[in-house]
């Protein structure tokens, strides 16, 4: 593969970010955010599948005997979980709302910058892979915290994104919701190539992807509502593909249901100089099943983030507490 290929499939070159401690225990804040009375754990799972390390966040006030909700981040390529906590500022917000938040960590060592691999085959599926792994870790926090499991809900941006669309058509029993920020529809390569294509054009036919995904769930098979972010001047993944992500949630979510139709419903506004539309997709008098916002300005970074971290625009609407509203929205429904 040439360079620019490379370059193309990794995202924008980062400048260099602190790599998470490991020590097995409570750790200094690897988000380099200020003093707060919650704490982070590093920590690692292994299995037969593989390894990974991990970032989780308990809040000051955790309280072991009732259930906490926890938000699983996965980060974009040349990040770590400590960049992609200070540029959302995920710490902050589960300290004010005491949550969990669980950050898993792809190395160097699976992907040269850092990327979750979500165009290869054998990282898409359940129990394989890098879903499993991160399924693994999931299950081992839940295991060893107060844990509401009717209130796990996943976020991702870029690959992190891909990934996080893949988790939820492996795992659909898991997580409540999920958040996708300039991201893609679910499972739109297989290879190097057909991702560079999708990154570029977007997919042939996301209604087809919509029915796959949903087929995918097999038995499993639910509605998981959905939030898709993503900025209209991205130019590394073409902007085409968070409205087909949305789409091809809407099929699939309208398809689990087995309901009519969403109708969308729009809302505009201005933040911070962006500006942006939301459009919410329900059933008749239902909350967003397909939440989808267009924030004119931005880039390929997360909106209303922190410049501390990268890939994190300050202007437009705070995307973080945006998701974490939608989350509360949506606890686990089983049909």
């Amino acid at each position: 593969m040439g360079p620019l290929a490379m370059a193309a499939i990794v995202g924008l070159s980062a400048a260099p970010v602190r790599a998470a401690e490991d020590s097995g225990g409570a750790s200094r804040d690897p988000s380099g955010g200020s003093a707060q009375s919650g704490h982070w754990i590093a920590g690692n799972y292994s299995s037969t599948v593989g390894s990974r390390r991990y970032q989780l966040y308990v809040p000051g006030g955790y309280d072991p005997t009732r259930r906490h909700m926890l938000v699983v981040m996965l980060h974009g390529c040349t990040q770590d979980p400590a960049d992609f906590a200070r540029g959302t500022r995920i710490a902050e917000h589960a300290e004010r709302e005491k949550f969990l938040a669980l950050l898993p960590e792809q190395p160097e060592t699976a992907n040269p910058k850092k990327c979750w691999n979500w165009y290869e085959p054998a990282h898409q599926g359940r129990s394989a892979g890098e879903p499993a792994m991160i399924d693994g870790i999931i299950s081992q926090v839940v295991r060893g915290h107060a844990v509401d499991s009717a209130r796990v809900h996943l976020a991702g941006i870029s690959a992190g994104a891909a990934m996080a669309s893949l988790m939820a058509v492996a795992y659909p029993e898991r997580f409540a919701s999920i958040a996708l920020h300039s991201g893609m529809p679910w499972r739109p390569a297989t290879d190097v190539m057909s991702a560079l294509a999708v990154m570029a054009r977007g997919v042939t036919d996301a209604d087809t992807l919509g029915a796959a995904a949903l087929a995918a769930m097999g038995e499993r098979a639910r509605v998981i509502p959905t939030m898709v972010v993503h900025g209209a001047k991205d130019v590394v993944l073409n902007p085409v593909n968070g409205t087909q992500a949305a789409q091809q949630w809407i099929v699939t979510n309208t398809r689990a249901s087995r309901a009519a139709p969403l109708a969308p419903t729009g809302k505009a506004g201005e933040t911070k100089g962006y500006h942006w539309t939301r459009t919410c997709h329900a059933a008749a008098a239902g909350p967003c099943v397909v939440e989808e916002w267009v924030v004119s300005e931005l880039g390929h970074a997360w909106s209303g983030g922190s410049s501390a971290g990268t890939f994190t625009d300050e202007h437009g609407p705070d995307i973080t507490a945006e998701m974490l509203r939608f989350f509360a929205e949506h606890p686990l429904r089983v049909p």
